[in-house]
């Protein structure tokens, strides 16, 4: 086994989250340090994509904010991260959702997928 993959599996802080593709919405509750003071920023838009795996893995989340879009991008094992909540499944068919940054409007929409 590589050396590399070796000290990252050590030092994994495994959390438990659900499961979400590119077409979810989620809400990220990310932890925010602000002098001494601490407090949770809920983070609530669409997956763009997933991207890497292991230790490395991270997802882009979009959402529209006094009508301009925004995004960021989180690294799934980040010590930030508090909780991510599952709020909406999406329909799409591709696993990188870039064509929703030209859509606005009623187009921006994603279809709900029933379960």
């Amino acid at each position: 086994m590589d050396l590399m993959k070796l000290v990252e599996s050590e030092f994994a802080v495994k959390k438990e989250f659900p499961e979400f593709k590119a077409g979810d919405t989620i809400t990220v509750h990310y932890k925010i340090k602000e002098g001494n003071k601490e407090r949770i920023q809920n983070y609530r838009g669409v997956v763009l994509q997933r991207k890497g795996k292991g230790v490395t893995e991270t997802f882009t989340v979009r959402k529209i904010s006094g009508g301009i879009g925004v995004e960021r991008v989180f690294p799934v094992n980040s010590p930030f991260i508090e909780e991510i909540e599952l709020n909406k499944r999406g329909r799409v068919r591709r696993a990188r959702i870039f064509y929703l940054r030209d859509l606005t409007g009623k187009k921006a929409r994603i279809k709900e997928k029933r379960f």
